[in-house]
């Protein structure tokens, strides 16, 4: 006998990615949105219409919110500088949550966290989109199945043309005053290191095997008049190697709809091969001692429930499991170590060995 659908509440909508993991809710077979809740009833607007979500349904207190509409699992999309706050919220209601990308503001918030779901018997997730493209999924199975030996580099540049230029589900926006939106506010968690590098450092440890550097160097481009930056790079020194990380808001296209140069997405090097695989693209391609030229191989087909975040999740906990690899915290705890780490060698402007 089938369980009852998981109801689901959605609070915070300060990251655009709330309509999409909401739209997810609504299209799984066993899931329901119970309840939104943001401190701006105006911000909820689209999601109230996207999903149709009575007025009952709708809160713009979140401890009213839980209270009310009793949840199984939250969805939180604060702002980066909130993410510690809004959990310790939520974990006493006794209630699974998934934090939209990027872990935290800092590790200490991290582990904040942890700490706040560590005695609740209940799961954290950390969802980091790029985990759901089909080609990092494949090149993650490739690198499993020894096809290239053992990583030894992992080069990453991501980005798009930045984050007032785009709304739920990559909807085009016309873009506002950057001043005047938290994605350009040092204090809350605003620039593109922040928002990025947890990507490729949290999927980078993925590819790693779970390995952590031993120290950091980071350079970030900070506009005149901005306070934030919006280009940064950052070189991590493991035992086996240099990775690469580079984060980029202001790239010539987004990779959704055209790829710039560079191409967004990875490049994985190991003792036996190489592998790049690149946000969005239908295919991957491999090097191997057998074939030097190079390999293009077809994304592999990803079934249901590994294709998202709230599948995802869902499947986890109808396994009594926890969420594995970048999407735990565990994994996502290193990535931010990595964060915390080039966001200090940035402004000291020296080599750092790895924080925490």
């Amino acid at each position: 006998m089938s369980r009852p659908p998981w109801r689901i509440a959605g609070i915070h909508f300060d990251h655009m990615h709330m309509g999409d993991l909401l739209r997810e809710v609504h299209h799984h077979p066993n899931a329901q949105i119970v309840g939104i809740c943001h401190r701006d009833h105006d911000a909820m607007q689209e999601a109230i219409r996207n999903f149709g979500i009575p007025p009952e349904s709708v809160f713009t207190d979140p401890d009213a919110c839980m209270d009310a509409v009793q949840p199984d699992i939250v969805l939180l999309c604060p702002a980066t500088a909130d993410h510690a706050r809004a959990v310790e919220q939520a974990a006493p209601h006794g209630v699974h949550i998934l934090v939209e990308k990027p872990f935290a503001a800092n590790l200490a918030d991290a582990d904040r966290m942890i700490a706040a779901m560590a005695d609740t018997g209940k799961h954290l997730m950390i969802n980091w989109p790029l985990r759901w493209y089909p080609p990092h999924i494949t090149a993650k199975r490739a690198i499993d199945e020894n096809v290239i030996g053992d990583v030894l580099e992992v080069h990453y540049y991501d980005g798009n043309r930045g984050p007032l230029r785009h709304g739920a589900d990559k909807v085009e926006t016309e873009p506002g005053e950057k001043a005047a939106s938290w994605w350009y506010r040092r204090d809350q968690g605003g620039g593109s290191l922040l928002d990025y590098l947890g990507y490729g450092a949290t999927l980078g440890t993925w590819f790693h095997g779970g390995k952590a550097p031993i120290e950091v160097t980071s350079v970030v481009d900070r506009p005149r008049g901005l306070d934030v930056d919006e280009h940064s790079v950052t070189i991590a020194r493991y035992e086996q190697g240099l990775s690469t990380f580079q984060t980029r808001w202001g790239t010539f296209t987004d990779p959704w709809t055209h790829q710039p140069q560079p191409k967004c997405g990875f490049v994985i090097v190991g003792t036996e091969g190489t592998i790049s695989s690149y946000d969005f693209e239908d295919a991957i391609r491999i090097q191997t001692r057998e074939h030097p030229e190079g390999v293009t191989q077809q994304v592999d087909q990803v079934p249901f429930p590994l294709r998202g975040p709230i599948e995802y999740l869902i499947g986890r906990l109808e396994q009594d499991a926890p969420p594995e690899g970048p999407l735990s915290p565990e994994s996502a705890r290193i990535g931010q170590q990595i964060v915390d780490t080039s966001s200090q060698s940035a402004q000291r402007q020296r080599t750092l060995r790895l924080l925490g």
